[in-house]
């Protein structure tokens, strides 16, 4: 591997790291009704867990509101038992053909736990593209590159650490902007 080839790895790592936390942050609910807000809701279906959006179609009738539709009506209960138990603090109405959820208001306390939440996920993050880093120095100096190349090629690797970082921290003030804003 070369040294450029080295640097896209890296980038497209980072690329990566920045794609998740933002799938991250979606989960995140900011008392506006958001589907992905049930993407880590896990049913078990005839013996396996299977992703709720694999069981149902999930659409957001209102703004606070979150509408279930299964494609098999027997899975209802499980669906229903999934959502309770997935710590969201949603609670579910089943009318025998659909499961609403409406969307509480988030209390001023809910808001500075998930502002800390997002916080704790971004640091994730950052913890990611140190360890990117790490990775990336260590194949520039299986290089065996003279001195000052390796020197250079560092400081590009930082400045790439830090250029993420920042995206980082961008992407967590927007949404501890968006979970604070009543």
């Amino acid at each position: 591997m070369d040294s450029d080839m080295i640097i896209l790895d890296i980038t497209d790592k980072m690329d990566k790291t920045i794609e998740n936390l933002g799938k991250k942050f979606a989960t995140v609910r900011a008392g506006r009704a958001n589907p992905s807000s049930l993407d880590g809701v896990m049913v078990e279906y005839y013996g396996v867990m299977t992703p709720l959006k694999q069981l149902a179609t999930i659409s957001v009738p209102e703004a606070r509101q979150l509408l279930i539709k299964p494609f098999d009506k027997g899975a209802l209960a499980s669906i229903e038992k999934a959502i309770l138990s997935s710590n969201l603090g949603y609670n579910p109405g089943n009318d025998g053909e659909t499961i609403r959820i409406v969307i509480p208001e988030l209390t001023e306390e809910r808001r500075h736990e998930l502002a800390k939440q997002v916080k704790a996920i971004s640091e994730e993050a950052k913890v990611s593209v140190r360890n990117i880093r790490h990775d990336g120095i260590e194949a520039v100096e299986k290089l065996e590159l003279p001195e000052d190349e390796e020197k250079g090629m560092e400081k590009d690797i930082q400045d790439l650490v830090n250029e993420y970082n920042k995206k980082i921290e961008n992407l967590l003030k927007e949404k501890e902007e968006e979970l604070l804003t009543v």
